[in-house]
């Protein structure tokens, strides 16, 4: 392999993909994309927002999917992946988000689980697969015990162990998929030292994160995707956090809003939140939500959003801080309480949270207003039942009664997630990613219904990764990063590019100015 002084190989780049097209049923999740790495020893930032295409890619690059068109070249030479051996053979390895370690084996079995520890005469050689295991952990700077269980290490000391197996195999490209997320600032510190000795030893990393304060300290080049389409590359340098983002969202939207309510400013607040603290995942949040108002929560995965909203539902338990629900307590936290003192909530995953997929779609929608009951034949059930017919031809949910919701469109199920808390309406409606997994059509009826809702009254709090969805909704977003509010942005101040930069970690000055600092 000849490299000349800057590193790059002459006459080919280390990795190339291009044109690359993949198509999920109707889903077209890239539609010509290319990433090029032409050095060695670099970090290669790839960043977009969710649905962007990255996972896709990545998993492309990886071997777990085949692209439908498009090549991959390494120094020059077309090559296929089959499979994730496939890839690891040719020197691509990959340490995903949710770390895939065993926990109750130790440090040196996991780095080299399987056909790669060492054998003797009679059977595994300990010392020599523990002095090989050592032999890794030294190529990222740590000196961790071998035989350590894994299960007792800290987040940051577990991604240097995920790290230290990929390095055990002859790596050329490490891809490293939002590494940080689960770790302290001290922590992130740790493997950014580990990444840059990495590079010294002439490692390429794929370094992906929506952090962007991280992506100008780490990264040496990007390439940024949009609705599976390569828009931007090239040096970090040449970028600014502004035409990074703008690259990132595309060019602004202001979309048509419904009109804001008219509050009594006297009125107490539906909800009052004061320096509510769960540790490890929110620190001293304080907010109010008013009677009528859609408010949105706006940050990363991990930034305290979805555990923000699961602490007022109850399936978390505050250290500190107050919730008052219309100026009361609201105490002894759990689900049964919140549904108790007319709190609603739309969990992220319909399937697995949000329905009972072999059960009726009647039944499904009267689960919330017979909450307290002992049997659905109660005498009352007679007017749920109106009240079911009424809640599926609002919101136009297109299957009969008594049909089982797994038979069900996404759309639809996710309209029966959000009718069995409108027969009878809460006060406060908690919404964890309202329209995750629907088509654009039942998107803008689910909009719809929550402006409708809240023109009746009910206040609302909105998660969601999708920073369009809430400028087109709410009234406020508040924007969280690692379990703090960093800013409250009015609706006519709230546009997806201050969304994107401030929720990944830039501060309100900056956000505005285009800063990287």
């Amino acid at each position: 392999m000849i490299v000349d002084s800057a590193g790059a190989h002459v006459g080919a780049p280390l990795l190339s993909m291009t044109g690359l097209h993949k198509w999920f049923g109707g889903v077209h999740a890239l539609c010509g994309a290319q990433m090029v790495l032409k050095k060695t020893g670099v970090v290669h930032a790839l960043m977009g927002q969710n649905g962007s295409g990255k996972s896709t890619m990545l998993n492309i690059l990886s071997g777990q999917l085949r692209p439908d068109e498009g090549a991959i070249a390494m120094l020059g030479e077309r090559v296929t992946f089959h499979s994730p051996p496939d890839a690891l053979a040719r020197g691509i390895s990959m340490v995903t988000q949710e770390m895939a370690l065993a926990e109750d084996l130790s440090i040196a079995e996991n780095i080299l689980l399987g056909h790669r520890l060492v054998r003797g005469r009679w059977g595994i050689d300990w010392s020599a697969t523990r002095e090989r295991a050592r032999v890794a952990l030294q190529q990222v700077g740590v000196d961790y015990d071998p035989a350590c269980v894994v299960r007792s290490l800290r987040p940051d000391q577990k991604q240097m162990v995920e790290i230290a197996r990929a390095l055990s195999t002859d790596v050329k490209v490490l891809v490293l998929d939002e590494p940080t997320s689960s770790l302290t600032d001290q922590e992130a510190k740790g493997l950014f030292a580990a990444i840059r000795r990495l590079k010294e030893q002439g490692v390429c990393v794929i370094y992906v994160s929506h952090r962007l304060p991280e992506l100008f300290e780490i990264a040496d080049e990007i390439t940024v995707l949009r609705d599976g389409v390569t828009v931007a590359e090239g040096p970090m340098a040449d970028f600014t956090v502004r035409s990074l983002v703008e690259a990132m969202v595309g060019k602004e939207k202001r979309p048509a809003r419904g009109t804001t309510q008219t509050r009594d400013a006297q009125t107490a607040p539906v909800l009052q939140i004061r320096n509510l603290t769960v540790p490890g995942s929110l620190f001293n949040v304080s907010m109010d939500v008013q009677e009528g108002e859609i408010v949105g929560l706006a940050g990363l995965v991990g930034s305290g959003r979805s555990e923000l909203l699961e602490a007022i539902y109850g399936l978390r338990s505050p250290s500190e801080g107050t919730i008052l629900l219309s100026g009361k307590p609201l105490k002894n936290g759990n689900p049964r309480t919140a549904i108790k003192n007319n709190v609603g909530f739309v969990p992220p995953d319909r399937k697995l949270q949000g329905v009972v997929l072999p059960m009726a779609v009647r039944d499904n929608l009267a689960m919330a207003a017979t909450s307290e009951r002992w049997r659905l034949s109660s005498p009352s059930m007679g007017a749920i039942e109106n009240e079911c017919v009424a809640t599926s031809k609002l919101l136009s949910i297109k299957a009969a009664l008594g049909a089982e919701v797994r038979t069900l469109s996404g759309g639809n199920q996710q309209k029966v997630v959000l009718g069995k808390w409108l027969i009878r309406p809460p006060k406060l409606l908690l919404l964890d990613e309202p329209t995750r997994g629907v088509d654009v059509s039942a998107k803008g009826e689910i909009h719809q219904h929550l402006r409708d809702a809240a023109s009746k009254g009910i206040a609302m709090l909105v998660s969601s990764s999708e920073y369009d969805e809430l400028c087109e909704v709410c009234d406020r977003v508040v924007v969280l990063f690692r379990g703090r509010v960093v800013a409250t942005l009015p609706r006519h101040e709230a546009t997806e590019t201050k969304l994107a930069a401030l929720g990944g970690g830039m501060n309100a000055k900056n956000a505005a100015a285009g800063s990287c600092e």
